[in-house]
C-alpha cells in the first residue's frame, strides 16, 4: 500500500496536472476576483470565504480525470484489480494521493491568498480548518467520478458533470464555516455537517469506486 501511494505521488508530480497546475489555477481565480468585483475592501471581505472555497473546488477538478486514466492506459489498473490488494483499498490510496498533491497544498496556500481578498483576521483559522476537513471529501468523490468514467474517451466533461453536484454540500458547509468564523459567529453546526460528509464519503465511496472500476474493466 505504501509503495502504491509513493508511485501515485510520483506520477501526480511527473505527469502534470498535479499540485502545480492546481495552485496556479487557484492563484488566478483569487487574483482576478478583485478586478471583477472591484477593490472595495468590505465587499471583498464579505465574499472572501466563498471565493476561496470555489477556487479550491475548481482547482481540485483539474486533475480528477488523471487519477485512474494513466493506470488504465498502461494496463496497471487491470493488474491492480487482480492483485491481492482489495480494490477498495486501491481506490482509497488513489484518493489519498490526490489529496496530498492537490487538497493539502491548496489548504496550506489558501490563508496566504486570503490576504488578497481582505479576509478578516478570525477567518484564517476557520478557512484552513474547513479546507483541511472538506478537501478529503473532494478527493474521495473525485475518485468515484474518475472510476465511473475511466476508459471513456474525452470523459473529462462527463466527469465534471457527475462530480460537481456531489461537491455542492461540501462547498456549502465548508464556505459557511469560513464565513461564520470570519464574522465572529459560532461555526459549530456547519463544521459538524462538513465533518460528517467527509467521514461518510471516506467510509462509503471507496466501495462504490471499486465496484465502478470492476464494471468498467469487464
Amino acid at each position: 500500500m505504501i509503495a502504491l501511494l509513493q508511485r501515485d505521488l510520483a506520477l501526480s508530480v511527473r505527469a502534470g496536472g498535479g499540485f502545480g497546475l492546481a495552485l496556479v489555477f487557484f492563484l488566478i481565480v483569487v487574483t482576478l476576483t478583485p478586478f471583477a468585483v472591484g477593490p472595495d475592501s468590505a465587499i471583498l471581505a464579505g465574499i472572501a470565504a466563498g471565493i476561496l472555497w470555489i477556487g479550491a473546488l475548481l482547482s481540485c477538478l483539474l486533475s480528477l480525470d488523471r487519477i485512474l486514466a494513466l493506470d488504465y492506459e498502461d494496463g496497471s489498473l487491470e493488474l491492480l484489480a487482480t492483485a491481492p490488494i482489495p480494490l477498495e483499498a486501491v481506490a482509497s490510496v488513489k484518493a489519498l494521493a490526490h489529496w496530498l498533491t492537490t487538497g493539502l497544498p491548496l489548504t496550506l496556500v489558501a490563508p496566504v491568498l486570503g490576504v488578497l481578498l481582505n479576509l478578516p483576521g478570525p477567518g484564517y483559522f476557520w478557512l484552513t480548518l474547513s479546507l483541511a476537513i472538506g478537501t478529503p471529501a473532494l478527493s474521495v468523490i473525485g475518485t468515484f467520478g474518475a472510476a465511473l468514467t475511466v476508459g471513456l474517451k474525452r470523459g473529462g466533461l462527463l466527469l465534471s458533470l457527475i462530480v460537481l453536484p456531489l461537491y455542492v454540500p461540501t462547498l456549502i458547509f465548508g464556505a459557511e464555516v469560513a464565513r461564520r468564523g470570519a464574522a465572529g459567529m459560532a461555526p459549530t453546526t456547519p463544521l459538524a455537517l462538513l465533518a460528517g460528509i467527509t467521514l461518510a464519503t471516506i467510509a462509503l465511496l471507496p466501495f462504490a469506486s471499486a465496484a465502478a472500476i470492476r464494471i468498467n474493466l469487464r
